[in-house]
């Protein structure tokens, strides 16, 4: 069921979400049918009492997939557990993925795949700083033998490397050319500045000093002369 919101302040962003997907909404209204979501003029999408897990706010944000009902109405349901299945057969190592953040656990970030599945980016694999709600790319890392999913934010093989050699570049670009990460650095100290693990970080600086982009110290590493300004031009 959807509510005309045209008398309502017009959203800042339009909601770009569809029927069948997972989505972080703004509760614009609640009523004695149940909550109304900002969903995108002209209408927003009713979050039913039954479909509610816990009585939320006017203006705060609740994480719902979108269904349509027996009548074919659009409606928003947090209880994602009716509709998100653990076990993904059909995906396998490697696959690209789209991804919702869900919520933290003590092992990492739970996350909502292809809008479907359920899977878990662990936490020495967070890259980046993630937050509820958010839409990212992922990659499946491994699917276990009870058909879950473990996430990564990297993509597979030389692709990963190839990222992580551009947070690289990006740092030293941000530094004036000069990293204090080398091959001696801590894995925390790697993973504190670029988020990404220490086997990784010196794979991917061998590449970059293979290609005569940087010079390599124990406790840090710098762009040779010439390529920041190379760097910068690449950039702008």
């Amino acid at each position: 069921m959807a509510r005309d919101s045209r008398s309502s302040p017009p959203p800042a962003t339009a909601v770009s979400a569809s029927i069948g997907e997972v989505a972080y909404l703004t509760v614009t209204a609640v009523t004695s049918v149940g909550a109304f979501l900002r969903w995108g003029p002209p209408k927003d999408v009713l979050l039913p009492y039954s479909e509610q897990s816990f009585r939320p706010d006017v203006g705060k944000r609740v994480l719902v997939k979108l269904y349509a009902d027996d009548q074919q109405r659009p409606v928003a349901s947090m209880r994602l557990e009716h509709f998100l299945q653990d076990e993904a057969w059909e995906l396998s190592q490697g696959d690209q993925v789209t991804l919702v953040v869900a919520e933290r656990t003590d092992l990492g970030m739970k996350v909502v795949v292809n809008h479907a599945y359920w899977g878990l980016v662990y936490q020495d694999d967070l890259t980046q700083p993630l937050r509820r709600g958010q839409g990212l790319t992922g990659f499946v890392k491994r699917r276990r033998e009870d058909g879950r999913l473990d996430i990564s934010l990297l993509p597979p093989g030389e692709a990963r490397l190839d990222v992580v050699g551009d947070k690289v570049l990006q740092a030293l670009r941000e530094s004036g050319g000069y990293l204090p990460l080398g091959d001696k650095s801590s894995a925390q100290e790697i993973k504190a500045r670029l988020g990404v693990s220490k086997s990784a970080y010196k794979q991917a600086i061998g590449r970059l000093y293979k290609r005569e982009l940087i010079s390599i110290e124990p406790l840090a590493i710098r762009l040779q002369p010439g390529v920041a300004a190379s760097l910068v031009q690449n950039a702008t």
